[in-house]
């Protein structure tokens, strides 16, 4: 196996499991909404997730473990997409913020700042503030 080999496997795996990740918050209510089907849609295409890797995840989101970025910039883009898709539904249920948290604390946000940082990656989601935007605010709070 060549270096661009193994560097490309674990981009992929981590991939897949920011992928999962986000399927299990989907999931947390029982039930895919369309809103959440169409940006799971657009999401595997963006990590790169083939389709059998896609039905694969949706099957059986556990199977991938999540996979803490290193760097605050990838932490708070995953908290981007995580926050998205909970808003999806346009009403949080307390399952998908239970979940939420979990997730944050997952992707290395710790106990004394995962409140407020669900908080305000809601607020900002709710405001439709973009990637970039969102990074820079929530960078603030950390």
């Amino acid at each position: 196996m060549s270096f661009s080999d193994l560097f490309d496997s674990e981009f992929k795996q981590r991939n897949k499991g920011h992928f999962s990740s986000i399927v299990r918050l989907a999931l947390a209510d029982g039930f895919f909404a369309p809103e959440e089907k169409e940006f799971l849609d657009k999401l595997a295409i963006r990590l790169e997730i083939s389709s059998a890797e896609y039905e694969e995840i949706l099957e059986n989101p556990s199977k991938y473990p999540i996979n803490p970025p290193y760097l605050n910039s990838m932490r708070l883009e995953r908290l981007y997409d995580l926050a998205r898709i909970v808003r999806v539904d346009h009403l949080l249920g307390d399952t998908q913020e239970v979940m939420l948290k979990k997730l944050c604390l997952g992707i290395g946000f710790t106990l004394q700042n995962v409140d407020v940082v669900v908080a305000e990656a809601l607020l900002l989601v709710d405001n439709k503030t973009d990637i970039d935007d969102f990074v820079s605010e929530m960078a603030k709070h950390l």
